[in-house]
């Protein structure tokens, strides 16, 4: 039998498609290339815009032809958890639902639809699902995310994730570094940690430790070369962090750090407990401990009540930071929020017109930060091979490719830019190759 998943959203989302395929596995299901060849379709979708969840009813809608062949249709994921019966209510030829939390859940699942019945599964449990002994079948031979924590408490007043992912919990650290020391048996040379604020790591669990004495743990495995993490709030983005960052060599100098909004008036609306001082602060004391560190973040414009002084007070901070990229959204009502009660007061053509300004600010930007990478020599994973061409990643997380054997892929070389680009770098071994 064969699964065919489309992953929609963050890392977590493609380490949990990760985790739905090895539970998957277990029951006899192979991964398909497409859906036309696929026995049991899963969405596993995002909510945390209104624009992904509309991309998740629009393909649901896409799918229903594939019924006639008898193939077995479920949503996983955000929107699933969100929308539960009533998903399945709207969608009267999806078999299941089932939301992050449940995922390990799924042979049963499936054992109660071949029953005939229709599944919901949305039960925010108190613990962490993540654990060893649960499968994962992962995509990426020479790189692989961690969880670390599930869930997240700080409920900004836009967002949907505490409700559709649950409150905070951590993985205990043994449990994590025995994860890790695993993979760099299996020949993984990089770890991703993820949560959805790694900063609140340690609260509540009954060892004392905090994201930084986690990374000097995870540091200490023999075999793994770099740790990225994500994503860090501001709020309780630490000194004590940063310090450690600079003192981990394996950690690699890439910080995604989202603000959201420029203007202190806007940031309190969110609750985001910080102000715009604070997060230059912040970027400030990066700067100093990491001087090679590079910044990305997110960016929402047009939430209630922003006003043009609020924008331009955005558009200030991104010029300030110098950002490598963003990831930037028009405020989208997202129902049980706070926000939600709240009029959406900024008008569509508006919302438009401020996420195209801060866009080409930032495209201006991202050029010139990637022109600084000329003539450089980066230590380089190498992770994808096609026609001759490798693809890798820098330690600041850039796009690299070269001309190259095969034999390079899951290796860190040291290449030489010879041409920037605005999202990618290309360059040549510097043991010696051919330019692009």
């Amino acid at each position: 039998m064969k699964v065919f998943v489309k992953t929609y959203g963050c890392q977590m989302n493609v380490h949990d498609s990760e985790k739905l395929l090895g539970v998957l596995a277990t029951i006899g299901y192979n991964p398909a290339s497409s859906e036309e060849e696929a026995h049991l379709v899963i969405l596993n979708t995002c909510a945390v815009r209104e624009k992904a969840e509309h991309k998740v009813y629009s393909e649901l809608g896409r799918l229903k032809k594939l019924k006639k062949n008898g193939v077995v249709i479920g949503v996983c994921g955000c929107v699933a958890q969100k929308e539960g019966k009533a998903l399945l209510e709207r969608m009267p030829f999806v078999d299941f639902v089932v939301g992050p939390r449940n995922i390990y859940s799924l042979p049963q699942v499936l054992e109660e639809v071949k029953l005939g019945h229709r599944v919901v599964k949305t039960h925010l449990n108190g613990s962490c699902i993540t654990s060893l002994e649960l499968p994962v079948l992962r995509q990426d031979p020479y790189r692989a995310y961690v969880t670390v924590m599930e869930g997240c408490d700080n409920f900004c007043a836009y967002c949907v994730v505490p409700y559709t992912r649950g409150r905070e919990i951590s993985r205990p650290s043994s449990e994590i570094v025995e994860e890790v020391k695993r993979l760099a048996d299996q020949g993984y040379l990089e770890v991703t940690l993820l949560g959805q604020n790694v900063n609140s790591y340690g609260k509540g669990l009954g060892e004392k430790i905090d994201f930084p004495g986690l990374l000097e743990r995870v540091h200490q495995v023999e075999g793994i070369r770099w740790i990225r993490f994500i994503t860090s709030h501001p709020r309780d983005f630490s000194e004590r962090l940063v310090k450690t960052i600079a003192a981990l060599p394996k950690v690699c100098e890439y910080i995604h750090l989202p603000a959201q909004a420029g203007s202190n008036r806007v940031l309190e609306r969110m609750g985001r407990g910080y102000t715009r001082e604070e997060y230059l602060d912040k970027v400030a004391m990066i700067r100093e401990h990491i001087p090679k560190a590079a910044l990305t973040s997110d960016f929402i414009v047009g939430f209630p009540g922003e006003e043009e002084e609020d924008f331009q007070l955005t558009l200030d901070l991104v010029e300030r930071v110098r950002y490598e990229g963003i990831f930037a959204f028009r405020y989208s009502v997202r129902k049980g929020t706070r926000a939600a009660q709240w009029e959406d007061n900024v008008p569509l053509s508006e919302k438009g017109r401020r996420l195209s300004q801060l866009l080409q600010l930032q495209y201006r930007i991202t050029e010139e930060v990637s022109r600084t990478y000329q003539g450089k020599e980066l230590d380089v994973l190498f992770y994808s091979w096609k026609d001759g061409v490798l693809e890798g990643r820098t330690r600041t997380n850039k796009i690299v490719t070269v001309l190259g054997d095969k034999r390079h892929l899951g290796a860190i070389k040291k290449v030489k830019i010879e041409e920037t680009r605005m999202y990618q770098l290309l360059g040549t071994l510097a043991e010696g190759g051919e330019s692009l």
